[in-house]
């Protein structure tokens, strides 16, 4: 089905362009890339393991859907999956980052991958005339899904550029008219303080982690471009996009449910998602959260006026003095902070009181700036009993290649530093 659908885009763009290469130059039009397919040999093991962001990457998923074979992207270095067998009618692959616990494989069918490019194409309005700049890993679900399918299944253009350095990004948008740019918050920062956000770009998207306002403002002031918050799950493609054309004034607010996506809170107030997009299972152990269609997502939301509000992570719960509060609460306000550059908090075990925790602040500052600052400055903001007790600071919170910051790491970093005092 994949690759018969592949066929179909390249009968109807054959000489347009569908691929560019800027490391090494080359490029090829739909019809290049279809021989380059039609030509390669057979696959022969069961599954195929397409890495990097390259052309390779590309051709190796064409050649898995040709021999009808599947496809597990995979990040260099990664090791491939151990299975002793497959799950009958699945396609492709996809390793979660395991954010909320160990690594996990999510099994998907032809049918699921192509409802999430047909969504994500109709919901975020690509273009064929605004090809995708390719920085994100294409091995990540956000990446397959923004740039790898909407290429093969709905025809629009990729320009791959690696690694996403300022000049980089600066060279690879010199090679089309206009720009689609998907990327995490942490190279919007990147860019906008080397000043390399492209002036050609008329699609800006931002996903991975949560957006904060003042860099959605601050890109916004001064090149006139919107980030487009947009959030999804490996497990069910894209969930919700930000639609407007001005900056958010919300930073929980992740925009209005993708086209064809139907969204609900169940009892514990956390997110379900229903669509022809959700995975069909976890492999090998199934779990009951991803199941006929529906994905029960961990994440606590009010679905409001249409849009869909954010409030933290049922697991990243803080419970300190025998209330909850959410550490994005936190973070949201103080990213607001001018000094403030990132920010990340969790919960650390107090010494006081048996099952509770007391609320830690990793912070990285643009400059000098106190603990006792920030606590006023949260004080004034929030509830007392919100506000950090301790503040670890650091040069800086590196995100991983997904672009997403893990709170188990930092909050052991801290407890290994606080054992050594």
């Amino acid at each position: 089905m994949l690759y018969e659908r592949w066929r179909q885009i390249v009968k109807e763009n054959r000489n347009e362009l569908a691929l560019c290469e800027v490391a090494s130059g080359q490029q090829w039009t739909f019809g290049q890339l279809d021989a380059a397919a039609e030509s390669a040999a057979t696959a022969t093991d069961a599954i195929v393991y397409p890495r990097g962001i390259s052309a390779e990457f590309i051709f190796a998923v064409l050649h898995a859907w040709r021999a009808g074979k599947v496809v597990c992207p995979l990040e260099v270095g990664q090791a491939p999956l151990q299975l002793s067998k497959l799950p009958p009618g699945c396609v492709h692959f996809k390793t979660t980052s395991g954010t909320t616990g160990g690594p996990r494989v999510i099994a998907f069918t032809a049918e699921q991958l192509m409802a999430d490019a047909e969504n994500i194409v109709a919901t975020m309005g690509l273009r064929r005339d605004w090809p995708n700049l390719g920085v994100i890993s294409l091995a990540h679900s956000y990446g397959f899904s923004n740039l790898v399918t909407p290429l093969l299944l709905q025809g629009i253009p990729v320009i791959l550029s690696d690694p996403p350095l300022p000049e980089a990004v600066r060279r690879a948008a010199t090679t089309a008219d206009h720009l689609t740019l998907p990327a995490v918050p942490a190279l919007w920062r990147a860019w906008h303080e080397a000043n390399a956000i492209p002036a050609n770009l008329r699609l800006a998207i931002s996903a991975g982690a949560p957006l904060p306002l003042p860099l959605e403002q601050a890109v916004f002031d001064s090149t006139g471009v919107k980030l487009h918050n947009f959030y999804g799950a490996s497990e069910c493609g894209g969930i919700a996009y930000d639609t407007s054309t001005r900056p958010r004034s919300d930073a929980a607010s992740v925009g209005v449910p993708m086209r064809n996506v139907q969204l609900s809170v169940n009892q514990d107030g956390c997110l379900e998602v229903r669509s022809r997009a959700v995975g069909e299972t976890y492999w090998p152990e199934r779990q009951p959260n991803l199941n006929a269609g529906v994905y029960s997502t961990s994440d606590l939301v009010e679905l409001r006026d249409g849009q869909v509000f954010l409030r933290g992570r049922a697991s990243d719960l803080i419970n300190t003095a025998g209330r909850k509060v959410s550490p994005e609460t936190i973070e949201r306000v103080l990213l607001t902070h001018p000094n403030v550059r990132a920010c990340l908090v969790f919960g650390a075990p107090s010494h006081e009181a048996e099952r509770t925790e007391i609320i830690v602040a990793c912070i990285a500052a643009k400059s000098n700036v106190t603990a006792d600052s920030l606590r006023d400055f949260l004080l004034s903001r929030l509830p007392a009993w919100q506000v950090p007790r301790e503040w670890f600071f650091v040069e800086s919170l590196k995100s991983d290649q997904r672009g997403k910051l893990s709170r188990a790491e930092w909050r052991r970093r801290y407890l290994e530093r606080a054992q050594r005092r």
